[in-house]
């Protein structure tokens, strides 16, 4: 029983670690993961890095192809369209559903992640060429906890979802946070006032406009060639 308990809490660790590496792109798009590699760099077992791998095909960060064993998943203009599209519609009615139905907690913990994203540096201390690993963390809690007062927690998971799919081309990009006409903090300064102010049409359209900016942005750094539907998704 110990045996199994360290090894699931391995493979735990291990997840972790890889998740991390292909958000700060340390494990970049497209990238091969092989076994021998995985156990020498998180110094695991084959076991645990394939519990791992396991649980990150499922999150979508990475896919699993016949005679090509485990890959980071690349960019793609289709995919990011597609994903667009969704998020628009749907994050941001469960905004406005929250911004309804979300209680005194809902507001005091959407001030207090705000507060936390507003003092997080942007970039790292080793790397200014993707957002820091904390910066990613402030970040993705605040737009998380935007969300989190929606009582309909199907809605809530789709939603949450999709924030999660989203934050591989997000951390990816090395021209997001460098836009000189954008003002990013100010983007989620005025989410937040628009969601404490309890201007639930505001905060929706804010969001979807949020969304649709940082997508035009993203398409940029895909791999594959353009087609019609990103820029069509992102003006929805």
């Amino acid at each position: 029983m110990a045996n199994n308990h360290n090894g699931t809490t391995r493979a735990g660790e291990v997840y972790q670690r890889l998740r991390a590496d292909i958000l700060g792109g340390r494990q970049p798009p497209g990238q091969r993961l092989k076994f021998p590699e995985l156990c020498a760099r998180y110094g695991t077992s084959v076991g645990a890095a394939r519990e791992a791998l396991t649980r990150l095909v499922t999150e979508g960060f990475v896919i699993t192809q016949s005679h090509q064993g485990y890959t980071v998943i690349p960019l793609s203009h289709e995919d990011l369209a597609d994903l667009t599209f969704a998020r628009v519609e749907i994050e941001s009615t469960v905004l406005r559903l929250s911004v309804l139905d979300g209680d005194m907690n809902w507001e005091a913990q959407l001030v207090a992640a705000h507060h936390v994203l507003e003092r997080t540096p942007f970039f790292g201390p080793d790397d200014t060429d993707h957002p820091g690993d904390d910066w990613a963390a402030a970040h993705r809690a605040f737009h998380l906890a935007l969300l989190d007062g929606c009582r309909n927690r199907h809605l809530t998971a789709v939603a949450r979802g999709l924030r999660e799919e989203a934050a591989l081309y997000l951390q990816w990009s090395v021209s997001f946070g460098r836009e000189p006409d954008r003002d990013i903090a100010g983007e989620h300064r005025a989410l937040l006032q628009a969601a404490v102010g309890r201007d639930a049409d505001l905060a929706a359209r804010l969001l979807r406009e949020h969304i649709a900016h940082t997508a035009r942005l993203l398409i940029r750094g895909a791999t594959d060639q353009p087609n019609d539907a990103p820029e069509a998704a992102t003006h929805t």
